[in-house]
């Protein structure tokens, strides 16, 4: 018998895999059609017989998002997948009493009795450069992420709460996705756009039943407003301040209003903003120095007072070429692997020598990314910084971000642009049909622009924009920056005189500063609820 030990997702093409399965056929009505099925059913339906039928195979054949484990009795094996993005999380530990354990939240680790909770120190060193915990470790020893694209087997005995109780042989992870690029010279803008919108049509068929009803993330950027022109959704949904300069939220309303759909805004003030990082640091279960988070949870408790699910546009600057540094890639060239470790560079290793207690010169985050370099070889600038995004920056920080933080909402995010059939068209485009001298994006903004008025579809990028540099300014607001920076837990593992330096450097007006500040701030609160004062 093959059992469900525990599963988070939502699997897009569950009617063709029904199909290809022989579920359900005593319900098909007469036009060959499903009637509404019970989600949790059919989704768990689909991974049991899925399992039986294609075996480890299982996850080349799902679509959308997802992390599982599932127990075959009659083999005494566990098998655990995770999508081939890492949109979902999934975790494991083994204990010294010849157990695994695993879930999708840390916490499920946590609460295991064998579980004995220490600091992974060294984590450290690679989030005060990358602001978020890249790799298969975590920032709890012994405590490993299965990686995007990756299955775990292990042959066991009895399964409980969420644990194999008795370990018999090695456990294996293997990969069954790895991004790969085949460029096509041959094929025009055009035919690239025509395919890319044709291919997201198809795709909003499947991530939304007749009877949901949905609203769509919407900044003033073309990913989320080309989600919301081609989708059902009745809303879309943005985050305001009252400080224009940083106010996107009026280009998204008249979006909104061009699209003939209804608009919300969520004023986020700086109180607001300060009040919910404790919140945004327990649930996210690890450290993420990402200011736009706490944004994105204020957002996503706004709209889930309204709706239970909602569309975001995730996934199309890192598969079609969005982020402004991808139009440098070819002044690189091939000193790529020397330097560049994804999206985030925030500190340099002479940064972290003078500001920790116990530098390790051993830990660099440039050997996180050595094997993708090695993979991808031969590729352009571009393709290989983008390649690195996608393995390493999207799961670890966008992703991360999205599924914890809509969870701890009561909010249920899917992301149309993210999709297996949406990479494989990015990854056979060529550099030029992604950026060029003036445009990002630019075979992807010619799909857009055929549901968008042009001046949406190519807008220059604006990005998630925070007034936090301004904010961490005002005394009115960075009083427990402060005093977090002078804590014990501060002086456990900072040299406080450094971060003081810091401090004062960026009150002096060096603005830019601020990232580095927020990096240890968001640390030093993550830490205190889970191993300092605060912790449970």
């Amino acid at each position: 018998m093959i059992t469900i030990e525990t599963y988070r997702g939502h699997i897009r093409n569950w009617r063709a895999l029904g199909a290809e399965l022989g579920l359900w056929q005593e319900m098909r009505l007469a036009d060959g059609s499903y009637p509404i099925l019970d989600r949790e059913k059919r989704e768990k339906d689909i991974l049991v017989k899925g399992y039986a039928v294609w075996g480890k195979a299982l996850p080349d054949h799902l679509h959308g998002m997802f992390a599982f484990a599932l127990y075959d009795d009659e083999k005494e094996e566990l098998f655990c997948a995770r999508d081939p993005f890492g949109t979902k999380l999934f975790y494991y530990a083994k204990t010294d009493d010849g157990r695994l354990i695993f879930g999708t939240m840390i916490r499920d680790i946590l609460a295991d009795p064998g579980y004995e909770k220490k600091l992974n120190e060294k984590m450290l060193q690679i989030y005060l450069t990358l602001t978020y915990g890249a790799g298969e470790e975590t920032f709890f020893d012994g405590l490993l992420k299965l990686m995007p694209g990756h299955t775990l087997t292990l042959k066991g005995t009895g399964v409980s709460e969420h644990a194999l109780n008795r370990l018999d042989g090695d456990l294996q992870i293997e990969r069954y996705f790895a991004p790969s690029y085949a460029p096509d010279e041959t094929k025009s803008k055009e035919a690239w756009a025509d395919e890319i919108h044709e291919t997201l049509l198809a795709i909003m068929k499947e991530v939304k039943e007749a009877d949901e009803t949905c609203h769509s993330f919407l900044s003033g950027g073309v990913d989320s407003s080309y989600v919301l022109a081609v989708s059902d959704a009745v809303a879309g949904d943005s985050c305001g301040y009252d400080d224009e300069r940083f106010d996107e939220s009026h280009i998204a309303a008249e979006t909104a209003k061009i699209l003939g759909r209804e608009h919300n805004i969520a004023k986020v003030t700086p109180e607001q903003f300060f009040a919910e990082v404790p919140f945004v640091m327990e649930n996210m279960e690890q450290p993420l120095a990402d200011a736009s988070a706490i944004v994105f949870t204020l957002g996503c408790k706004a709209t889930a007072a309204m709706t239970k699910i909602c569309y975001s546009g995730e996934g199309a600057d890192e598969f079609f070429g969005g982020y402004n540094m991808y139009r440098n890639a070819s002044r690189y060239g091939d000193n790529l692997p020397n330097f560049y470790v994804g999206n985030t560079n925030i500190m340099k290793e002479e940064e972290k020598e003078r500001l920790l207690r116990h530098y390790d010169p051993s830990i660099l985050p440039i050997d996180l990314v050595k094997d993708i370099y090695q993979e991808n070889e031969g590729l352009d600038p571009l393709t290989r910084m983008a390649d690195v995004d996608i393995r390493i920056w999207l799961e670890g920080d966008i992703y991360l971000n999205v599924d914890k933080m809509s969870t701890a909402a009561g909010l249920e995010i899917r992301m149309p642009l993210t999709d297996r059939r949406i990479f494989d068209i990015a990854s056979r485009m060529p550099a030029n049909m992604k950026v060029d001298e003036t445009q990002n994006k630019v075979a992807f903004r010619t799909a857009a622009a055929k549901v968008l008025p042009e001046e949406i579809a190519f807008r220059k990028k604006l990005g998630f924009i925070v007034p936090i540099r301004i904010w961490m300014a005002d005394a009115r607001y960075n009083q427990d920056m402060v005093k977090r920076f002078h804590s014990e837990a501060a002086a456990k593992f900072f040299k406080v005189e450094e971060i003081d330096a810091i401090w004062n450097e960026y009150l002096g007006g060096n603005s830019d500063l601020w990232r580095k500040l927020w990096t240890i701030y968001t640390f030093l609160v993550w830490y205190d609820i889970y191993f300092g004062d605060e912790a449970a």
